[in-house]
């Protein structure tokens, strides 16, 4: 068997930070499931998989195709980011993203400085499951390559294309489509009619939307509240919007 070097070690434990990841312009997946739904993407770019025998020996037509090492439980453990590490890691090229962001006809979910990556992925995977297929975020938002968006997203991170940009900057460009607000003071979302096409922003966690957005907002909308919570978490939010307007 293929033992690791330190030296490839550190360099794979390395991409579990953002300064590397954009210096190498690579990222970790980890897990057969994450690690299956982007070999099966087009734009996927997998450059090495590190994976315990038995994923080897059930993914054997993977094995043949691409650079698979044979690695042992404590060399995984030494490379995974994860608490509980799940037989496959791979080192993956950043996916290669069209620029050209198009809202007409369709939903754009827009993140205004979503700092929790377990918030971030847990949005990714929810626009996937709306069939959603693409968020613009501020720079501020979190790494969607960080490690626990990647996980978070279950797979979603290889359908949903995430762009980051200057949000006030890019909201102005969007002539003739609504875009709605999530905020704690708004129009009902239960008693609002389905909707066709828009973009819809979500918050920060614990500022909301911030002032530059809000000014270019044609519509704020709210989640009635019954009880005593001060706020919903913003990826719960969103999941209850979207099933309300879309």
């Amino acid at each position: 068997m293929y033992m690791l070097s330190k030296s490839k070690l550190k360099y794979i434990q390395s991409l579990g930070q953002k300064k590397f990841r954009q210096q190498e312009g690579l990222f970790i997946a980890e897990g057969p499931k994450l690690v299956n739904d982007l070999l099966e993407m087009k734009n996927s770019s997998i450059q090495e998989i590190f994976a315990l025998k038995e994923w080897i020996e059930d993914n054997k037509k993977i094995a043949d195709s691409y650079q698979v090492v044979e690695i042992t439980a404590i060399e995984l453990e030494k490379i995974s980011q994860l608490s509980s590490p799940n037989q496959v890691v791979a080192v993956v090229k950043k996916i290669a993203i069209d620029e050209n962001i198009q809202v007409k006809g369709k939903f754009t979910l827009v993140l205004d400085n979503i700092q929790d990556p377990g918030n971030m992925g847990t949005i990714i995977r929810i626009a996937d499951w709306y069939g959603i297929d693409q968020i613009v975020c501020n720079t501020q938002s979190a790494d969607m390559y960080n490690p626990k968006v990647i996980q978070s997203t279950m797979g979603s991170i290889a359908r949903v294309k995430v762009f980051y940009t200057d949000l006030s900057d890019w909201l102005s460009k969007q002539k003739g489509i609504s875009i709605y607000a999530a905020m704690l003071n708004g129009d009902d979302v239960t008693s609002m009619q389905k909707i066709k096409e828009g973009i819809i922003v979500i918050g920060n966690e614990s500022k909301g939307i911030s002032d530059d957005v809000l000014k270019l907002v044609s519509k704020k909308i709210t989640i009635p509240q019954k009880g005593k919570a001060e706020s919903l978490n913003a990826a719960v939010a969103t999941g209850i919007i979207l099933s309300h307007l879309l």
